[in-house]
């Protein structure tokens, strides 16, 4: 066989390799769907883990498609506003995600998080596959074990996610600036996010809850 008939077969051959390296690091991503009340809050605390390689804001669990943030907020839809966090399982797995979940939130609040109340930011697991209900369902008995009191988070199946549109996407760190806002004129967005979440108590109440178990509030 000559040269020149052997650049073909290599050149097939690089292609069939980089197509099965890209599937396998396609499938080294797992996803996680849970609802922690301020989705920003929740995307910023995983974005910070080892092994989460991002995480989208958005809504699941209720009964209108591609709903909006203003028609979520205004109750009705159903919704509770939630994270998307994707991961590589082969540095943190489900139960590690869930674990973190749970000590990141107030799960005895069936009412909402923290400043925010209402259908929209009530905590949830959605589980998406049996074995994560089975994985989220133990992490819950052993998290309430652990805190002594009554966790209200449901588990809840697998539902369609939505993500929010791009202005809420990574707004605790973005640096675009906000006209008005409740904790400012013209502040950029990170910012505006750092005192809302200090007003909002999140991070008190959880050291509260959970003392040195609290993952993101040191």
């Amino acid at each position: 066989m000559n040269t020149t008939s052997i650049r073909p077969l290599l050149a097939g051959m690089a292609l069939i390799t980089a197509a099965a390296a890209q599937t396998a690091q396609a499938q080294s991503t797992e996803t996680a769907l849970v609802a922690g009340g301020c989705f920003w809050c929740v995307e910023a605390d995983f974005e910070k883990v080892e092994g989460v390689k991002e995480v989208v804001s958005g809504f699941a669990g209720g009964s209108v498609a591609n709903p909006t943030y203003e028609q979520v907020v205004r109750g009705g839809t159903g919704h509770y506003e939630v994270a998307e966090i994707e991961y590589d399982p082969s540095v943190i797995d489900y139960r590690q995600i869930v674990n973190l979940f749970f000590r990141s939130i107030d799960p005895t609040d069936a009412g909402g998080q923290f400043c925010d109340r209402g259908d929209s930011y009530r905590t949830a697991i959605f589980a998406l596959n049996d074995e994560q209900q089975r994985i989220a369902e133990q992490e819950k008995r052993q998290a309430q074990q652990a805190l002594g009191q009554t966790i209200v988070t449901p588990v809840l199946g697998a539902a369609e996610f939505y993500p929010a549109d791009d202005y809420h996407q990574d707004y605790y760190k973005s640096d675009d600036r906000i006209a008005f806002s409740s904790v400012g004129l013209g502040v950029p967005k990170s910012v505006a996010y750092d005192r809302y979440r200090d007003r909002c108590g999140r991070d008190q109440r959880v050291r509260q809850l959970w003392g040195d178990a609290a993952p993101f509030t040191g």
